[in-house]
């Protein structure tokens, strides 16, 4: 095998590769381009950025896109009532809402659930100029 500087097979080419060859899982990660040369001129394969690249080209993705999407907690939706007898509402929901600070609500109690109805601001700024 020629071990040419070329960049590794990726998609489609690195699915035909897999399933035309006859090799074995290290050569046919050599093959495909997924190797390094060590100080003493060994060729060694890189296993995991060979099966990496395998699942990137059947469209599995075990890594966010980007390192924003594993920041933080992830909204549950439930929450509990603290000793001191409050409630929080995360920032996750708030911010899926759309909510700024100083945006008012009504609260609405039912049976088993509470309903927070968010006032417009326009209809709160008129009628305090009514009165």
């Amino acid at each position: 095998m020629a071990e040419t500087a070329t960049a590794p097979l990726t998609g489609k080419a690195l699915l035909q590769k897999i399933k035309t060859s006859h090799l074995s899982k290290r050569e046919l990660a050599k093959d495909s381009g997924y190797y390094s040369v060590t100080k003493e001129g060994e060729t060694r394969a890189n296993l995991a950025e060979f099966y990496n690249a395998v699942l990137a080209a059947k469209g599995v993705a075990l890594e966010p896109e980007s390192t924003k999407e594993r920041r933080g907690k992830v909204a549950a939706y439930r929450t509990s009532v603290h000793q001191n007898g409050q409630i929080v509402i995360g920032s996750a929901y708030t911010a899926l809402m759309g909510l700024k600070p100083g945006d008012e609500f009504e609260i609405k109690l039912g049976y088993k659930h509470i309903h927070l109805i968010q006032l417009d601001s326009s209809k709160s700024e008129e009628s305090d100029s009514l009165i």
